[in-house]
């Protein structure tokens, strides 16, 4: 597809090195040594069940704001139904890490979880498709390489099961089918000058909030 290049691109230059900072911050770095707090893995449950909830209303909205566009409504529909598990999978793991029912009942996003949320709201809603995806497509990859430290680190250091961990195995795997449909995505609609700009700062803004909100919970579940 002729505007592959410009999305090869935007994940060279803006989205790997923001997955390397990622990687890099103090709640990777402590996780991987065995060191991140149970209190801060069940924070990252907690905010990270929020905004599953809000992704599975965020797909259900797009469906019908594209209802006029086969492609899009299909392609939305398709990732309804993938994602619609997803909430149970992350309170799943939240349990296992001594976490209570009530504790999701009452869980309520922290500030940086809010920003990032709303952000990724605000693109499926006011953006364009390729503005739409190109949140996607940093989310989705860094959700992907994450979903692999968590499992690796959780098995070796916490004593985590497979059943524990089914959300971050099922992630490992699926972001990698979901950033590519998202590169697609891009590249059919990004055809302007005008709309690539849109696209190159939409996936820096995402980069930042995604850095944020791990930064978030680390400070708020000290």
């Amino acid at each position: 597809m002729e505007n592959r290049s410009f999305v090869d691109l935007v994940i060279k230059e803006i989205i790997q090195p923001g997955v390397q900072r990622l990687m890099e911050s103090l709640f990777f770095s402590e996780l991987r040594e065995g060191k991140l707090s149970i209190q801060r893995l069940k924070g990252w449950a907690l905010q990270h069940y929020l905004q599953n909830v809000s992704l599975c209303k965020g797909f259900a909205l797009c469906m019908v704001k594209n209802a006029h566009d086969s492609f899009l409504y299909d392609y939305f529909l398709h990732r309804l139904r993938e994602e619609q598990d997803h909430p149970e999978l992350t309170r799943q793991f939240g349990l296992a890490l001594g976490l209570k029912e009530e504790d999701f009942e009452a869980a309520v996003p922290i500030f940086e979880c809010l920003a990032h949320t709303g952000a990724i709201i605000h693109a499926m809603f006011l953006g364009s498709p390729e503005e739409n995806r190109a949140s996607a497509l940093v989310n989705e990859s860094m959700v992907q390489r994450y979903s692999e430290e968590f499992y690796n680190t959780l098995h070796k250091h916490y004593g985590l099961t497979d059943k524990d961990l089914k959300f971050f195995t099922v992630h490992a795997v699926a972001d990698q089918e979901h950033t590519a449909q998202a590169a697609k995505v891009i590249a059919r609609y990004a055809t302007t000058p005008s709309k690539q700009h849109r696209v190159r700062e939409t996936a820096s803004h995402m980069v930042r909030f995604k850095l944020a909100k791990f930064e978030g919970i680390y400070q708020e579940y000290a």
